[in-house]
């Protein structure tokens, strides 16, 4: 926005802010042809300690069949009951998103609501409304006049599509030093956030300007995606030692206001808004508070902690309201793998507790992007030689001890699948999914050619899956993976990409105790003698011996990955 329009907002809303109203800009005012939403907020009755107000959103972009407007008030004033809109407030910011009759919004199209409030003192019209984290009343577009208009605009359906994406430059020179790395060190990898000092960086590494700094190098002329994971909510990883972390499970305050807001204040740099930037927002939390909490087997008494004080719903929802409104900020929640939510009893009750969380603490679920599956795990993208609904001498699939009742045999089915049933519990119809191939390939000498045996169906499925775990559940550091499907856009209906979050060769966990000051403790299923737990069903846990702390560089493991590439490289 150039500073002449600036200059003409700002004497708009003091002219507005005498009246009660705030004057919307119609895309017919000179020099705002490219408004792209304007919002009409009107104060109809004042007292001394209420009011109420009606609301007009126009929309001038492309067709919405869901919508989220947001706003913050100067003052004290409080929502109290409204209509035509599912109103929220947190603190001083409100989101009213659309009821189930009235989510259609059409181009040049309008939809009202109004609401009931209180206040004392004054009563100011908010100064800024942003529908579906794009600024209302300003003109989206970039002034070629002004150097320091950074443009604007809504989001795209894809973040991915016709986009590059981000080298990190730490993780490459890590890859190309290794014997053979450098055939695989110019891919795109994840940058982790995975504590508060994460983002200034840690024993001199690139912090998160710096990674955006280089991102705007890489860019170009093209569009650029840069993906962040979002790693650090209170008594993060209820379930799994390895990659517990620093905030004890009390400490959501400081995750809002030392982590969070940091990271937002970052991403809302204007600087930065020609990237695109992906947020994978907390991985292995949500759908704990669905498997490990009791009366379940699995239960941990830190889940039950976490589901009992609501902080990872808290969490998360904090993080998709503070970072989701840019319109170059893309969220994706993590939606665990088909080994783990594809059950009956946990699938569409993970899709309940992430919409729990993205409506929660001013968030909407038009801050989800999608979802991101598989995320550091080794899960087969697809089951070549047996499907959910073979069978063999009378029984089904479902009864190998593999499947073991599973609905799903692989990442692209569950994806898919839970893609949909979000849609189905009210998530936009547009939202995408991402895949972790990073190192679910299984490639090498031990990948199946053919169908197993039909002799009976455990000799069926063994001798013909793909993914060649001891057991579904097991998740650290595990041997004979190899690196997956390289990261492309667009690879199958209903998937964004394919994306290497987990940067390969960065461990899960240490295979033994290791003293440290990161929070992370040592779990037994990255120890390869431990016999396992419930969650595995009491199976050998599968894990590489030798192992640094999670995250830390692990060269024998590199080099597997690259050994069992699948497609080979």
């Amino acid at each position: 926005m150039s500073r002449t329009r600036t200059a003409l907002l700002a004497a708009l809303a003091l002219v507005a802010g005498a009246s009660g109203t705030a004057l919307a800009v119609t895309p017919g005012d000179a020099g705002l042809a490219a408004v792209p939403c304007t919002v009409d907020y009107k104060v109809q009755n004042q007292w001394d300690t209420g009011f109420t107000a009606a609301v007009t959103i126009t929309n001038n972009t492309t067709a919405k069949s869901s919508w989220s407007l947001k706003w913050a008030y100067a003052g004290n004033q409080k929502v109290t009951s409204g209509w035509n809109a599912k109103i929220s407030q947190s603190g001083t910011a409100v989101t009213a998103a659309n009821e189930s009759y009235n989510g259609t919004l059409a181009t040049g199209g309008s939809v009202s609501f109004g609401f009931q409030g209180t206040y004392s003192g004054t009563n100011a019209v908010p100064a800024t409304f942003t529908l579906d984290g794009v600024t209302c009343n300003v003109d989206g577009g970039t002034d070629p006049t002004d150097p320091t208009d950074p443009g604007g605009g809504t989001k795209v359906d894809n973040p991915y599509a016709g986009a590059k994406v981000y080298v990190n430059p730490e993780w490459s020179a890590k890859a190309a030093a290794e014997p053979g790395g450098s055939r695989i060190s110019n891919q795109p990898t994840g940058v982790w956030l995975d504590r508060i000092a994460a983002i200034n960086g840690v024993n001199g590494g690139m912090g998160l300007r710096a990674h955006l700094d280089k991102a705007l190098e890489q860019k170009g002329s093209g569009e650029l995606v840069v993906q962040l994971v979002i790693y650090n909510l209170p008594g993060r990883d209820c379930a799994a030692l390895a990659s517990n972390g620093e905030l004890g499970a009390t400490e959501i305050d400081k995750y809002k206001t030392q982590y969070i807001d940091p990271i937002a204040a970052i991403l809302a740099d204007p600087k930065y808004a020609s990237l695109r930037i992906v947020n994978t927002i907390e991985i292995d939390s949500l759908p704990n508070l669905v498997t490990n909490v009791s009366p379940r087997a699995t239960a941990t008494a830190n889940c039950d902690t976490m589901k009992a004080n609501g902080n990872y719903i808290k969490g998360v929802g904090y993080a998709l309201n503070k970072l989701g409104d840019a319109p170059n900020v893309y969220n994706y929640v993590d939606a665990g793998h088909h080994g783990w939510i594809g059950w009956d009893d946990n699938f569409s009750a993970s899709v309940q507790t992430i919409k729990q969380a993205a409506t929660a603490e001013g968030a909407t679920v038009n801050d989800v992007q999608g979802f991101i599956t598989n995320t550091a795990n080794y899960s087969a993208l697809k089951e070549q030689y047996f499907t959910i609904n073979d069978s063999v001498g009378g029984k089904s699939v479902r009864e190998s001890k593999w499947v073991d009742w599973n609905r799903y045999t692989d990442e692209l089915s569950f994806a898919q699948a839970f893609r949909q049933e979000a849609v189905n519990q009210g998530f936009a119809s547009g939202v995408g999914m991402l895949i972790d191939t990073s190192r679910n390939g299984w490639g090498g000498t031990a990948r199946p050619t053919g169908p197993g045996a039909t002799t009976d169906v455990d000799t069926y499925v063994n001798g013909g899956r793909i993914d060649r775990r001891i057991h579904v559940g097991n998740w650290c550091n595990q041997s004979g993976a190899g690196l997956g499907e390289r990261p492309q856009a667009s690879p199958a209906a209903g998937i964004d990409a394919y994306v290497w979050i987990k940067p390969p060769g960065e461990s899960d966990g240490s295979s033994s105790a290791i003293a440290n000051d990161e929070g992370k403790g040592f779990d037994r299923m990255c120890d390869p003698t431990y016999t396992g737990n419930p969650r595995n069903n009491n199976n050998m846990s599968g894990a590489l011996p030798n192992a640094p702390l999670s995250g830390h560089w692990f060269s024998a493991q590199f080099q597997q990955l690259m050994q069992n590439a699948y497609p080979a490289l």
